[in-house]
């Protein structure tokens, strides 16, 4: 294929074309193929040859398949994304002309994935000339890709087996992608709907369904619905196949502190199986009650969590800390009305500094209205007042 003559290429394309052959096609549009390494494809006056050998309507993706090809030759990915951006829209209207068939999502995929790959080297190739807005190549592919989705979503006439409804899935994660990636997910609300609504929401091909649910569970973070989060990420952590470890790995680190805020501490022997050890600290200091201890393990770790976008998340691991500690203070004065001051000495052995009663009776009645700790303050004793029936409730019980 490396060797391959233009010739020989565009004959195979119009051969595939002609057959219907979506999978053949894709891959001879596609920058994982190994065509592109031929450097016979790119020759000066290339275009004459396709429009010789190739019929319309494919030789228009042809030509702009190998205008693109030949700008990636040269490195330059701001042209590279233009002439596929070009390929994607013409691959639109064409697309759009198919009626009661979908043999062509195979292309659509392929040219989808590249015109997102192309527009994150343009952005990288714009942010080194100085660009001052980040991800507006993104933000064009995003606008692009969503041409495509409309002529998917739009067929509702063809039958079940023909539609190209059963595209919507990976554009849904094509564009997911680029959200998060540029940090607009107020953009994600419309497409979660689509799909929602889609008869297809569960027949979709499991690792679509995967990278959705991974993506929608990342979504639920932000929004601070971590049940729906942990539902989600789990979905994706189980059935994401078990030889991509580093996707599964991915999925882990949000599902850790997710599930942490809920209760469920990983096992160190998890962590170890998935490189993810900067969490055994924050585990252990959590199950501890030991803020100092917690302190530390997110500074140590601090610029892992940041990137990864779990460090606010664990931040909020310090109520369940607070309650821990509280739990540990509780069981050692061994009555069910403890002193406020009791739970104010053991965050200054913590570490915790510049903390008077009033402070700590406020963290107490934050635990007690999460339901947390079952039980009430007494103000004119000073004293908590725990329930004498289970007065610290297991997390993972709490709704």
């Amino acid at each position: 294929m490396a060797t391959m003559n233009l010739n020989q290429y565009l004959r195979e394309i119009q051969s595939s074309w002609d057959s219907r052959s979506g999978t053949e096609v894709s891959e001879l549009l596609s920058f994982n193929h190994p065509h592109v390494m031929s450097a016979k494809l790119t020759t000066e006056g290339f275009e004459k040859s396709v429009e010789r050998l190739v019929e319309s309507p494919v030789d228009e993706l042809v030509i702009l398949h190998l205008r693109c090809l030949s700008c990636v030759n040269q490195q330059k990915y701001l042209d590279a994304y233009s002439e596929q951006s070009a390929l994607v829209q013409a691959f639109t209207k064409l697309f759009q002309t198919q009626k009661e068939e979908n043999w062509a999502l195979f292309i659509m995929y392929v040219i989808s994935l590249d015109l997102r790959m192309f527009a994150i080297k343009a952005d990288k190739e714009l942010a080194k000339k100085g660009a001052d807005k980040p991800g507006q190549t993104l933000e064009k592919a995003a606008e692009c890709l969503m041409g495509l989705f409309r002529v998917c979503a739009a067929d509702n006439r063809s039958s079940d087996e023909d539609t190209k409804r059963w595209g919507m899935l990976y554009l849904v994660n094509q564009l997911l992608k680029i959200y998060f990636r540029i940090n607009k997910l107020h953009l994600c609300k419309a497409l979660i709907r689509a799909i929602d609504a889609s008869q297809f929401k569960d027949h979709f091909s499991l690792s679509q369904q995967v990278t959705y649910r991974y993506y929608i569970g990342r979504k639920a973070i932000f929004e601070s619905d971590f049940k729906s989060a942990e539902k989600f990420l789990t979905y994706a952590f189980e059935r994401c196949h078990k030889e991509c470890r580093n996707n599964k790995r991915l999925i882990l680190i949000y599902l850790i502190p997710v599930k942490m805020l809920l209760g469920h501490l990983p096992t160190l022997q998890v962590l170890r199986k998935y490189d993810l050890l900067q969490f055994s600290e924050v585990v252990q200091a959590v199950r501890e009650g030991n803020l100092r201890r917690l302190n530390n393990a997110l500074l140590q770790h601090d610029a892992f969590f940041i990137r990864c976008g779990v460090y606010l998340i664990l931040e909020k691991l310090k109520v369940t800390t607070y309650r821990n500690l509280f739990k540990k203070v509780t069981l050692l004065m061994k009555t069910h009305q403890i002193p406020i001051e009791a739970y104010l000495e053991a965050l200054k052995f913590m570490g915790v500094e510049d903390i008077d009663l009033d402070e700590t009776q406020c963290i107490i009645a934050n635990l007690i209205f999460e339901n947390k700790i079952k039980g009430y303050i007494s103000n004119s004793h000073n004293k908590l007042v725990i329930s004498k029936q289970n007065p610290f409730p297991p997390l993972a019980a709490i709704v």
